[in-house]
């Protein structure tokens, strides 16, 4: 059978393109299939702390998902939002933050010893109606992998893999965040110091990020996230490398999609799936795992 086109010319970027990492796989010995349970469950827990991370375990996923960013005094704090989103976060007298509040609370402005008075748990989440209440506040990247090692100890079960998104982007350097170099430094050194440079997966849109961990770190997987209609080459051509996964929204994906990654030796990984019968449409048509808010959907 003929090589298509496409597969003839990636093969030849590939070949020009330094320090390609082996594809991503899931744990060895168990399903091939990535169950990543999206800012730990968010539709069952409270988004990206460590109750929620806890909970994503015990319901068997094989990676958790979850976003970082930077505080003041420079420490990797777990957070899908630059600032205090209104939707979930008391403030330490106990009123809610508003919208307006929002830009105020900076956490790049802010001493991570100021940010944990904030409680991001308490307030009901219109869009997660499901998601159970408790007091608690955003953890340090440190604290959640010790917390998650603790419980696979105690409960004897597999390691599981970190999937970890810069939130950076060109427009919030130096005033949401430090810049890519920085950011992705303080980043790996906490991933050194707990020793899981071959458990984690390091995701973003900003494609910045990815470039500078691709030459300084050629070790540690990368996720290309994605949101656009851009042509799948056209992606990769601007990236400048080949990633280990493809992570695109879920609606973006079809065979042809899928079949453009395997052939390119890259896993595809879409978010965010809630809702059972779209997780196994997109398994018939071959997707290599998903992200869900949802993993008890597994």
């Amino acid at each position: 059978m003929k090589t298509p086109i496409f597969v003839t010319a990636l093969m030849l970027f590939m070949q020009c393109s330094p320090h390609i990492n082996p594809a991503y796989s899931p744990i060895d010995g168990e399903s091939s299939f990535d169950k990543e349970g999206h800012r730990g469950c968010r539709g069952l827990m409270p988004e990206n702390t460590i109750p929620a991370f806890v909970k994503a375990v015990d319901l068997g996923v094989t990676t958790l998902e979850m976003d970082v960013v930077i505080s003041k005094d420079r420490k990797v704090v777990v957070s899908h939002d630059t600032y205090f989103n209104h939707e979930i976060t008391t403030k330490p007298g106990g009123d809610t933050v508003t919208e307006s509040d929002e830009r105020s609370l900076m956490l790049y402005n802010m001493n991570y010893d100021d940010i944990r008075k904030y409680d991001v748990g308490l307030k009901p989440h219109s869009r997660f109606p499901s998601q159970q209440k408790m007091p608690v506040y955003k953890p340090l990247l440190a604290d959640v992998i010790d917390s998650v090692t603790a419980h696979l100890l105690s409960t004897k079960r597999s390691n599981v893999y970190y999937n970890i998104e810069t939130k950076s982007t060109v427009t919030g350097d130096d005033n949401e965040h430090p810049k890519p170099a920085v950011f992705v430094d303080l980043l790996i050194n906490v991933i050194k110091e707990k020793r899981l440079e071959q458990w984690v997966i390091i995701q973003s849109f900003d494609i910045r990020t990815l470039q500078y961990l691709h030459k300084t770190y050629p070790g540690i997987k990368t996720a290309l996230l994605l949101e656009d209609k851009k042509p799948f080459a056209q992606q990769l051509k601007d990236l400048g490398f080949i990633p280990n996964v493809y992570s695109p929204d879920y609606s973006l994906v079809t065979p042809l999609l899928v079949q453009q990654c395997h052939d390119a030796g890259i896993k595809i990984i879409p978010w965010t799936v809630n809702d059972k019968a779209t997780i196994q449409r997109l398994q018939k048509i071959g997707v290599d795992g998903i992200i869900s808010d949802y993993p008890n959907l597994f």
